[in-house]
């Protein structure tokens, strides 16, 4: 099988585990929080305005699955489940984009990622 199609599979299992994470950590987020945090990550697209090569530093920086870990790992070891929730859905964000093959970016712009590149030729 195709190793970008293993890495989109994994990226929907991720964000299915990260998901339900953030989901028995906090169930009483309101409704209007759950989009705000799983697009909160994407204002690292800003990073753009600066070059393409800085945009992927940035952007890159935003969307690796390992910053929503330890984000979940800090409140697991300090007792604070809002951590382990913000944790949960920064790497729900990660596994979506990866699931839809929003990968991460290269100095050559926005739309070359590690799976490919985005949108139509």
């Amino acid at each position: 099988m195709n190793p970008v199609l293993w890495q989109r599979i994994e990226g929907a299992l991720v964000f299915a585990g990260a998901i339900a994470l953030t989901g028995v950590t906090q169930p009483g987020w309101p409704l209007w929080v759950w989009p705000l945090a799983l697009l909160a990550p994407d204002i690292s697209m800003l990073g753009y305005l600066g070059g393409a090569r800085i945009g992927a530093v940035i952007y890159n920086a935003a969307h690796l699955y390992a910053n929503g870990l330890i984000l979940a790992l800090l409140g697991l070891l300090t007792g604070q489940p809002t951590l382990i929730a913000a944790g949960g859905i920064w790497m729900a964000h990660v596994g979506f984009d990866r699931a839809l093959g929003y990968g991460l970016k290269t100095s050559a712009g926005f739309r070359v990622t590690h799976l490919g590149r985005i949108g139509p030729d």
